[in-house]
């Protein structure tokens, strides 16, 4: 209240002028505050009630405490205290800092005008009336900055409260909390659940970029271990995210009911783990399937194709790609040959070679099993 209390040293109201003031309080503060009711809309029906009592209590302390200002009695502190307060509560309430700011330019001139009116009464000289009306608007004006300090700094802390229960959210998405802690997660972050969820994994360098680019209620992590980062998008268009992720080093998971993300996010990881060419996981479920369990596919490997490991390794290799040709195209010799870059008669000699080595080649149940075993192109 610096500025204020410099104007106070330049007027010391006399006891006659500030006794005749102090009478006038309650009708002062009843006239701030029903003019702000009726011009300031955002208080209209905030202030009737137990609130509009409390408020015009605190007009009343304001006030009160100007005139100690204003006859050199106080230091301002308590009042720019209160007003951070009340910009703090503000935010509370829901209101922002323009109606506050509006409240105190209304309350500011009617309380001039009522102050006025019971001052030059009272025998305040008129050429003191000039510093009278300076300390006023410069009271108003520390209390207008005191309040404004509160608000931001209410809204910054809310901010960082609003972050930090979004983070949490997103944590218990990943690691699967069950259904009734993640309501109850998602209610403290004041967070709509949506339909589905789908999770995105990409270096954690990128995902606040990327994340700006998409809908504001994606939840965004960027420290997670190896320099991750994951989204995880709320309905998302899959054809439009990959549009917008298309500069990222990013793989999307499959959509997943969102108390299911976890889900999603798993299936991300293991395809990130598996390949860095994976961008969709949708385009590569096969791949994904097979790696599922990898000691069960090496295993399975072993033993379908065991007839291969008695030849050369570069004779097994040649075999098992033809192999692979041959079921994936069900026996059509020219379109085998065709993927193999090969003539026909190359693929019904190596063919028949196969069928020395896999007798029962016709079986549905071999079929299957080497279907399998062949299912991802030999390295």
């Amino acid at each position: 209240m610096s500025h204020a209390i410099r104007r106070a040293s330049e007027l010391a109201l006399d006891e006659t002028t500030v006794t005749a003031l102090r009478g006038a309080l309650k009708t002062t503060a009843d006239e701030v505050v029903q003019a702000i009711i009726d011009e300031v809309p955002p208080y209209a029906n905030a202030l009737s009630g137990h609130m509009g009592a409390t408020i015009r209590r605190a007009v009343r302390t304001a006030l009160g405490h100007y005139l100690d200002l204003a006859s050199g009695n106080a230091t301002g502190g308590d009042a720019g205290d209160a007003a951070y307060e009340l910009g703090r509560g503000e935010v509370r309430d829901g209101r922002s800092m323009d109606a506050l700011l509006s409240a105190y330019r209304v309350g500011a001139r009617v309380a001039w005008r009522c102050l006025a009116a019971g001052a030059v009464p009272a025998g305040l000289p008129a050429a003191e009336v000039a510093k009278f009306a300076e300390l006023t608007f410069a009271y108003i004006d520390e209390l207008s900055a005191a309040s404004a300090a509160g608000h931001a700094d209410e809204l910054a802390a809310r901010g960082r409260d609003h972050e930090r229960h979004l983070e949490h959210l997103a944590r218990d998405l990943l690691a699967g909390a069950s259904p009734d802690v993640l309501l109850a997660s998602a209610q403290r972050a004041g967070w709509q659940p949506p339909v589905s969820l789908t999770a995105v994994l990409l270096p954690s360098a990128q995902a606040r970029p990327a994340y700006r680019a998409l809908d504001p209620s994606t939840l965004v992590l960027d420290d997670l271990p190896d320099a991750t980062g994951v989204l995880l998008v709320p309905d998302a268009d899959r054809s439009h995210l990959s549009r917008q992720l298309t500069d990222r080093t990013a793989v999307v998971g499959p959509a997943r009911p969102w108390t299911r993300a976890s889900a999603s996010y798993a299936r991300a990881a293991r395809a990130r783990s598996l390949s860095s060419d994976i961008r969709d996981t949708e385009d590569h479920l096969p791949e994904l399937v097979l790696s599922a369990d990898v000691d069960a596919y090496a295993d399975l490997r072993a033993r379908a194709l065991a007839p291969l490991r008695t030849l050369p390794v570069a004779t097994a290799r040649r075999l098992e790609e033809t192999l692979r040709e041959w079921l994936l195209h069900q026996g059509r010799r020219d379109e085998v040959a065709a993927a193999l870059f090969v003539h026909p008669q190359t693929v019904r000699y190596r063919m028949s070679q196969l069928r020395e080595l896999f007798p029962d080649l016709a079986s549905p149940h071999r079929v299957l099993e080497l279907t399998l075993a062949v299912g991802l192109r030999v390295s």
